[in-house]
């Protein structure tokens, strides 16, 4: 069992002893932690925090923990309740809020829980900020309040529709046309919030939704991230109620993935490529992915006489990057779709007002449209090592071997070839190298894991 703290919060799995597990005792220390930095950052000033939930089992047990810290400390608190990632982070700006708090585990299975943390922007924490909020949960050197200083806890039962308006009102979402296609979709939204915001959303697209899995009980029927092997049941759905398109979302809806008529995934890489060219066409500017993500994207880019930058892994990266070289659209190749006329964070409800709208104005149907994307192949390994293997004198010979070649070192090493790429990132938090690769095919990008392989065995 496993409890990580790290600059982006504190994550877990429920039960166990107090820090080997996400207990009661961590979730109130870190919400002390974080109400205690909102308190330094905002001092001799009313301060409040929005907080919401995704459905898993342990979630409103961890809110109630880490909110009633919060008041402890003065703070007022918004609680959602049931909620998503991408809602609590407009929900901070719509209430003018100091910050703003996510109870979920992502994509990671229901024994696990953690908590997001934002700012006064509805945006991840930068190192700094994570680092100082870290440091404030080792030292539990807490101020809390006297009796009549107490925060309140007020609830906000629109979030979710206030999120769904704003996406309706953006510019690029065809609504008239999306409700004249009459589509009917397929929404694996695995038991979780998702099955409360997506078919809402698109019922007010005028679309037939089926629901699969979205009774928000937290019983995850499957494994919750959304990739090809855990959505049989969502392929076998959309042929047999001949649908024009499945729509499978994590816990928290920042991950989107589609699926074709036919069955055939479209892919969480493609969904951040197809999003990028419908803003390309309407809206020209650079776009942003991490060095992770699919080349594919570059390539659309570079196809609509514009610039495509990386980033570092993580979304905090990501962003810092957007806002510097004002990209119109941006994200991570695991289906997160950033588009900045909504808000700085990943968003699987305006991916799907954003790709619902290039479907319906490009007239054909999504195995069609997934054709006209370049078809690449990644894999995506990782080595174990022993704690004692230095891994940055690994990462640096295997840059010095490639150094005639196009390689970047903002995260890892990342080796750029034509039409193909290889990447090794070290963990955090254990002892293994991640080796990403990508290529036209699956051999040839098989063929530059077993290479990198061969160098690292043999070093």
């Amino acid at each position: 069992m496993t409890l990580i703290k790290s600059i982006s919060g504190i994550r877990g799995t429920i039960g166990g002893k107090n820090g080997d597990n996400l207990t009661p005792l961590d979730a109130v220390n870190f919400g002390c932690a974080y109400a205690q930095w909102i308190k330094n950052k905002y001092p001799n000033k009313e301060t409040k925090i929005v907080i919401g939930r995704d459905a898993r089992i342990s979630g409103e047990m961890i809110q109630n923990f880490v909110q009633y810290s919060i008041i402890s400390m003065g703070i007022d608190v918004i609680d959602l309740g049931l909620s998503t990632t991408p809602t609590v982070e407009l929900m901070v700006k719509h209430y003018n809020a100091n910050g703003g708090i996510i109870i979920t585990a992502s994509h990671n299975p229901s024994e696990w829980n953690a908590l997001k943390l934002l700012n006064e922007d509805g945006e991840f924490l930068n190192s700094e900020e994570g680092k100082k909020i870290v440091e404030f949960s080792e030292n539990k050197n807490f101020l809390f309040s006297d009796v009549n200083s107490l925060g309140k806890i007020s609830k906000a039962k629109d979030s979710m529709k206030i999120h769904i308006e704003s996406v309706l009102n953006l510019d690029l979402v065809d609504v008239s046309k999306i409700k004249a296609k009459k589509l009917k979709v397929v929404v694996d939204a695995v038991n979780s919030t998702g099955g409360i915001i997506v078919p809402d959303f698109l019922e007010n697209l005028g679309i037939d939704v089926i629901r699969l899995y979205c009774d928000p009980n937290g019983e995850f029927p499957h494994n919750p991230e959304p990739l090809k092997k855990n959505l049989l049941e969502l392929s076998k759905k959309v042929i047999e109620t001949k649908a024009d398109l499945g729509i499978a979302v994590d816990p928290d809806v920042d991950r989107l993935v589609f699926m074709c008529e036919n069955g055939e995934l479209f892919g969480e890489e493609n969904t951040l490529v197809a999003c990028s060219d419908y803003v390309l066409e309407n809206n020209p500017g650079s776009t942003v992915s991490n060095l992770s993500s699919s080349i594919a994207l570059k390539e659309i880019t570079i196809k609509h006489n514009q610039v495509h930058h990386y980033s570092a892994v993580g979304e905090v990266n990501v962003v810092k990057k957007m806002k510097e070289c004002n990209a119109v659209i941006g994200g991570e190749g695991n289906g997160g779709v950033i588009y900045p006329k909504s808000h700085y964070g990943r968003d699987s409800i305006v991916g799907i007002g954003l790709f619902l709208s290039l479907y319906v104005k490009r007239g054909l149907t999504a195995s069609q449209l997934l054709n006209t994307y370049p078809k690449y192949y990644m894999i995506k390994e990782k080595i174990n090592l022993s704690k004692d293997v230095d891994v940055d004198s690994i990462l640096n010979s295997i840059a010095d071997f490639y150094k005639n070649e196009n390689i970047d070192l903002v995260d890892g090493v990342r080796i750029d070839f034509e039409r193909s790429w290889v990447q090794l990132r070290k963990s955090n938090t254990e002892p293994i190298i991640r080796i990403y690769s990508e290529a036209e095919s699956v051999q040839k990008a098989q063929q530059l894991i077993d290479k990198i392989e061969n160098l690292i065995n043999n070093s």
